[in-house]
């Protein structure tokens, strides 16, 4: 590898404004995040699934297709 044009890989801590605090590795330092996978919807079961549906379902409540 060619020195002095990788940048340096230390240690750092990301913050979420959840409050939950992540000790990782990078090449940036510290941040703050506004979301986590501790309190994301997706990861915590509390997503709201969509009533519209796609297409596929559309068309087959329109045409009785698959009951």
């Amino acid at each position: 590898m060619k020195k002095e044009i990788h940048p340096e890989y230390t240690d750092a801590t990301i913050t979420c404004a959840c409050g939950e605090v992540f000790e990782t590795k990078t090449t940036t330092g510290d941040m703050k995040v506004e979301i986590c996978s501790n309190c994301h919807p997706f990861y915590t079961g509390k997503q709201k699934t969509s009533a519209k549906g796609g297409r596929i379902a559309r068309f087959k409540e329109k045409y009785g297709i698959g009951e």
